[in-house]
């Protein structure tokens, strides 16, 4: 069964058994391994029938035993699940100062480990950005002996607005390819099928299908990076809103009169608990004499400072750092606080650089949640950090990407017509 060539399509009959095959795929792609009955009830078809079709699988080694399930009552099922590298998916994270490329199998296995090329984006980013990007992914793919034949096509992620049915970026890529898909522009350049989405609802991904909130019903996913933005899972399932652009969390204003957000607007959230945040107000206090094992460095290292360069300085006891991280906790605990109340979540998982500061962040924050934040909603809110690691975003990029493509070929059988017989 090969995902990308489906001319062998040759009747309503064909196409209705090719149906089931790629919805068994897709159900095991989703779910891991699975026993017959569960299948049968995901599936609303009968056990000779799934059988049939797990067998047929079998035969054109797609599908394997992987072990026995739990007994209800006689003996242990089977569970069937996919094999290694059965799937293949391109994943690309396009982040504001750097891009990153993996090449991802259907059980999560790095075919091709993360590789982080410098290569920024902005507002003004345009073709030369395709150009770069095709040569750096010809070499990997040449490296690897991995042909374009071989890949179901690249799942792409990068932060702002993004509407993925339209594939266009409202926050970068506004030069020269302003009016053109950005699907499109990355179609053309691989030669293979894309998607694209916002970054955050990569990692809140991520976090349902390898992290803490598997299994959870409703979460919250808060990437506090250079910016800020929120992932929303609710009753089991990612919310993305009307055009794909929910969870813009770092642009609500929190200020009256604040600073200027490259948004347009003034006193952002993001203007005063983000990574950018933290690196401008640490260059304004030591350019204004504050205390600091900060001021060692050069004009121009901190002209460039990095929130981890201020989250070590925390860590080794510097004052000053530490205070203006736990600002940073304050103003993010006031927001966590308002949307606790608005979505009365399970779990809410922190993630991102600025995570990383650990306690310097998460005290305060839960000063700042337990002072503005209803007792009886906060109190069945758990606050955690993420445990995955900086390349998870792209582990959910590849079940964003893998779903959406096994979605596209059972949609293309459904429509197929039987092709004329011969006379």
């Amino acid at each position: 069964m090969n995902l990308r060539l489906l001319n062998n399509i040759t009747g309503p009959t064909h196409d209705k058994q090719l149906t089931h095959k790629y919805q068994l795929v897709k159900h095991l792609f989703n779910s891991g391994p699975c026993s017959v009955s569960t299948l049968c009830h995901t599936m609303n078809m009968s056990s000779p029938s799934i059988l049939k079709l797990i067998n047929s699988l079998i035969d054109e080694d797609w599908v394997e035993k992987k072990g026995y399930g739990v007994s209800i009552g006689g003996r242990k099922p089977d569970l069937y699940s996919l094999k290694d590298k059965k799937i293949l998916i391109l994943c690309i994270d396009i982040a504001l100062f750097h891009t990153k490329i993996a090449i991802v199998d259907n059980n999560y296995n790095y075919i091709v480990e993360a590789q982080t090329i410098a290569l920024p984006i902005s507002k003004s980013t345009g073709s030369d950005f395709f150009h770069i990007l095709s040569s750096h992914i010809q070499n990997i793919l040449k490296d690897c002996g991995i042909t374009s034949d071989q890949l179901i096509g690249c799942s792409v992620g990068m932060p702002g607005l993004i509407d993925s049915e339209k594939g266009k970026s409202y926050s970068y890529f506004l030069s020269d390819i302003a009016d053109t898909s950005l699907t499109a522009e990355f179609e053309k350049m691989l030669k293979l099928p894309v998607v694209i989405q916002n970054d955050v609802n990569g990692s809140s991904m991520a976090e349902f299908t390898h992290g803490m909130a598997k299994g959870k019903q409703n979460v919250l996913i808060l990437l506090m990076d250079l910016g800020v933005g929120l992932g929303i899972i609710m009753d089991g399932k990612l919310r993305k809103g009307a055009c794909g652009f929910s969870g813009e969390l770092g642009h609500i204003p929190f200020v009256e009169n604040g600073a200027l957000c490259y948004c347009g607007k003034h006193g952002c959230l993001e203007t005063i608990a983000s990574g950018n945040a933290l690196s401008e107000m640490a260059k304004e206090g030591i350019l204004s004499g504050k205390n600091s094992m900060l001021n060692k460095l050069s004009k121009e290292e901190l002209q460039r400072i990095e929130p981890a360069v201020i989250i070590e300085a925390a860590n080794k006891g510097d004052q000053y750092a530490i205070q203006l991280l736990s600002n940073i906790g304050t103003h993010m605990g006031k927001g966590i606080a308002m949307l606790i109340q608005l979505f009365n979540p399970e779990l809410i998982i922190l993630s991102g650089k600025i995570a990383e500061a650990k306690q310097y962040i998460t005290l305060p924050m839960q000063q700042a949640i337990n002072t503005y934040c209803m007792t009886q909603i906060r109190e069945r809110t758990t606050i955690v950090s993420s445990e995955l690691g900086e390349n998870s975003r792209l582990l959910g990029y590849a079940t964003t990407g893998i779903d959406h493509f096994l979605d596209t070929y059972i949609k293309k059988i459904g429509k197929s017509k039987p092709k004329p017989q011969m006379s």
